[in-house]
Order: structure tokens, then C-alpha cells, then sequence
């Protein structure tokens, strides 16, 4: 599966400088238009199996990163083409980066006049919380026409969404994000569909300058204590050292790094946090002399995972063959894992473990 994440900041936070550390992408940054990049997941099982089993290909999993063009800040509000595409990029993401700047320079001015992670961090909040609020009035108003001509059994169903509705409103109004509501499990199915932006997770990245690197850590441990939730979480990054490290080979930006005392690479932070904020897990396939990582959410199914990697595999699913990473690594090969009965065979409901190696059979 692809994993989408949009990237919104007001003005000047520098959201596309961390887009192009993000991508290794060399998108104008000054452009205010929306760009789109693809990253490589960070995978160091994936390069420990193919250096085992020395594949023809290597490929691993994916996330695209949309810098929402221009600002977000103010767009939401408004009834412009600009805000209808703006929330079309928003709606389509499974997760929202929001860029607060913390960097001092003065010769790119705070939209503000000053410089303040909080009050951004809660203007962004607002911006999106008008969105959904935008959604839920209009949806609101179809339902009370709806009523007027509504049968019987289609008016408790209107009633019932309406009550629903309503609840979310109140307390979107007081400043709760979906994200944190305690919802029921049909409740929260219930309301997928209108893909709510404060219903999903959200990654703030705190832009910083390349001289509060020494405080980065107590920093993020700082505004963790404040906005941590089991769908939000706060990285600090330097962006325009990010971007230029980006434009390096590995190597080079790793001898930079150790300098900076940067432990590890950008990309690689975001990536593992946003993965945890979706709780997603990874699986590898070994087919046709290529080693693939998939990337799924925790608690799929084999039956759901082979649909994960092709339409064809769900419809014929016979069974999966699997082992866990751990256990194919200490046998040094699939064919001695076989011979030692490791290799196992698992059905439609099997759960799929992160790091499990999984060939799917199939028939159609």
C-alpha cells in the first residue's frame, strides 16, 4: 500500500524546505505551489535479506509526500477553487505533517511579526478544524431537507446521523479534533467516509534553525509533554540542513551528520514516527527473484494483505506460506527453512506479523 502524508504550514514556516529533505526533492520553495514527491521507506531488514538471498530486485515500500500548495493557513474558510483543492489533497491523505516554524531570520519575517511554535501550532489547528466544521454544517443541512420528504425507516437513519453529527460539532467547536474523541467503533466507521482532517493522525515537525540543534532534543521532549496523543506527536528538524543533506550520496550526508551530531537522517524520524501514528507494520515478499516491503496496517489479515499486493491474490487466495524474518535470517535460506519445518502454511484469517516473509498462493 502507498501511504500519502500532506504537508501543511502557514507562510514562511518552510513546509517545502522539509518537503525536499523529505523527497531528496528540489522543489522551488518560493513557488507556493503544491508538489509531489515519493520517498523510499528505510528498511534494514530489506538489505539484510538481499544480501542473503541476492535477488535480481530490490523494492522497497513507499510514502508520497504532498506539499499542499501555497499556505493553508486562511484557505479553509474561504469558498475559493484554491480551498476546494486544497481539502481535495488534504481529504485523500492518511496523514497531515504540520510544519511550526521555529527557526530565527530575519530576512524571511514571521507572517506573525514574531516567532511562536505554540500559537502556530494552534492556528493550524484551527484552519483545520474549520474545515471539518465547513463539512459537517453542509452535510447537516442536506439531512434537515432530507427529513422533510424522509420515510419512516430512512428518517431514523437521518435522525441517527444527525444526532451523531451534532455531537462532533459541539466538540469540535470547544476545540477537540476527532482524533480525540471518544467514538464507538460504528461511530467512527460511520464517519470514515467524510474523511474528516482532524480525524487523522498528525505529525508536527518543528522547523528549527541549524543553531538550536543542540536543543533538539529537549525541545521535542518539551512539546511532547503538551501535544502528545496516541494520534499526535511532535520531531524537530532543521530543514534547510535536511534539504542540503538530501542533495548529498549516502555517505557524505553521514559524515555531515556526525559532525552536526544528527543521529539520524530526517526522513528516517518522520518515516518511523508516522508509522507508528498509523499503525502500520511491514512484511516482505521473495517473488520472481525480486524482495518487496509492503506496508500494511496492524492486525490485517493474509487474506486482506495478498489483496494489499494484487486484486487477484485476494479473489484466489489459497494459502500463505510464512516465516518470521527472525527465524528465515538464522535458517540462511528459504529452502533450509523449509527443510527444518519453520516454513509454515497459514490461512485467510492468520494475522500478519511485522517483519513476516510471506508467499501468497493463489488460483484464478
Amino acid at each position: 500500500m502507498s501511504v500519502d502524508i500532506g504537508i501543511v504550514g502557514l507562510a514562511k514556516s518552510g513546509k517545502t524546505t522539509i518537503f525536499n529533505g523529505l523527497t531528496r526533492g528540489k522543489a522551488d520553495i518560493s513557488s507556493g505551489t503544491a508538489h509531489i514527491g515519493v520517498a523510499k521507506v528505510p528498511e534494514p531488514r530489506l538489505k539484510t535479506l538481499a544480501d542473503m538471498l541476492h535477488p535480481r530486485k530490490v523494492t522497497p515500500a513507499e510514502v508520497k509526500y504532498i506539499d499542499i500548495g501555497a499556505s493553508a493557513g486562511g484557505q479553509v474558510k474561504d469558498k475559493t477553487t484554491a480551498r476546494s483543492q486544497l481539502l481535495a489533497q488534504l481529504s485523500n491523505a492518511d496523514a497531515i505533517i504540520n510544519v511550526a516554524r521555529a527557526f530565527i531570520d530575519n530576512s524571511i519575517p514571521h507572517i506573525e511579526g514574531s516567532v511562536n511554535v505554540e500559537r502556530d501550532i494552534a492556528s493550524m489547528d484551527l484552519e483545520l478544524a474549520f474545515s471539518d466544521l465547513a463539512i459537517l454544517e453542509k452535510r447537516l443541512e442536506r439531512i434537515e431537507e432530507s427529513l422533510k420528504g424522509a420515510k419512516a425507516a430512512e428518517r431514523q437513519a437521518f435522525l441517527r446521523e444527525q444526532d451523531m453529527l451534532m455531537k462532533l460539532k459541539a466538540q469540535l467547536e470547544k476545540g477537540t479534533p476527532i482524533r480525540e474523541m471518544e467514538l464507538a467503533p460504528e461511530e467512527a466507521k460511520a464517519i470514515s467516509g467524510y474523511q474528516f482532517l482532524t480525524a487523522k493522525p498528525i505529525l508536527i515537525v518543528v522547523n528549527i534553525g541549524e543553531n538550536q540543534l543542540a536543543q533538539t532534543k529537549s525541545l521535542e521532549t518539551e512539546l511532547n509533554s503538551r501535544y502528545s496523543r496516541p494520534k499526535c506527536r511532535v520531531i524537530a528538524l532543521c530543514g534547510k540542513l535536511e534539504m542540503e543533506l538530501a542533495q548529498l550520496d549516502d555517505s557524505a550526508a553521514q559524515e555531515f551528520r556526525k559532525d552536526f551530531g544528527i543521529l539520524e537522517p530526517g526522513l528516517d524520524r518522520a518515516i518511523k514516527v508516522s508509522y507508528e501514528l498509523l499503525g502500520l507494520i511491514s512484511f516482505f515478499t521473495i517473488v520472481s527473484e525480486e524482495i518487496r516491503a509492503w506496508s500494511i496496517p496492524k492486525g490485517t489479515s493474509a487474506l486482506k494483505s495478498a489483496g494489499k499486493i494484487h486484486s487477484d491474490m485476494e479473489r484466489g487466495f489459497i494459502r500463505a506460506e510464512v516465516i518470521s524474518y527472525d527465524d528465515l535470517i538464522k535458517s540462511g535460506s528459504l529452502a533450509e527453512a523449509r527443510h527444518k519445518g519453520i516454513l509454515r502454511l497459514e490461512g485467510k484469517i492468520y494475522v500478519v506479523q511485522d517483519g513476516d516473509v510471506i508467499t501468497i498462493l493463489f488460483n484464478v
